[in-house]
């Protein structure tokens, strides 16, 4: 099935994708990468072997920080990187959020 990127009805799940939400996502969202394959760029850490898809792969990923303008998929790959290790994911905006989120956030991290 192919995708109307520009419809405004979604479409129905392909076979094994959950379903849609009741509202249309932006664009943007709906392109968005969700597995590790699909995101492009950073070769020199992200290509078979590299260090980090090696993490990934064996689950054996560190705490990171990833640091950069906006729209540059930082919180994208983070999203991707807890999904496929199947760990617990916290989004947090070091601009947005105060010192007391982030301490919280560590705080609940100690103990996940």
């Amino acid at each position: 099935m192919s995708r109307d990127l520009f419809s405004s009805q979604p479409e129905p799940p392909e076979p094994g994708e959950p379903p849609a939400k009741s509202q249309p996502a932006p664009l943007a969202e709906r392109m968005r990468p969700t597995r590790l394959e699909e995101v492009l760029g950073q070769d020199h850490i992200l290509a078979e072997g590299k260090m980090l898809q090696q993490m990934i792969k064996s689950d054996q990923v560190p705490s990171l920080i990833f640091w950069g303008p906006p729209g540059v998929g930082k919180t994208t790959l983070a999203r991707i990187i807890a999904q496929e290790t199947k760990s617990h994911f916290v989004a947090i905006s070091a601009v947005l959020s105060g010192i007391k989120e982030v301490k919280q956030v560590m705080e609940e991290a100690e103990y996940q």
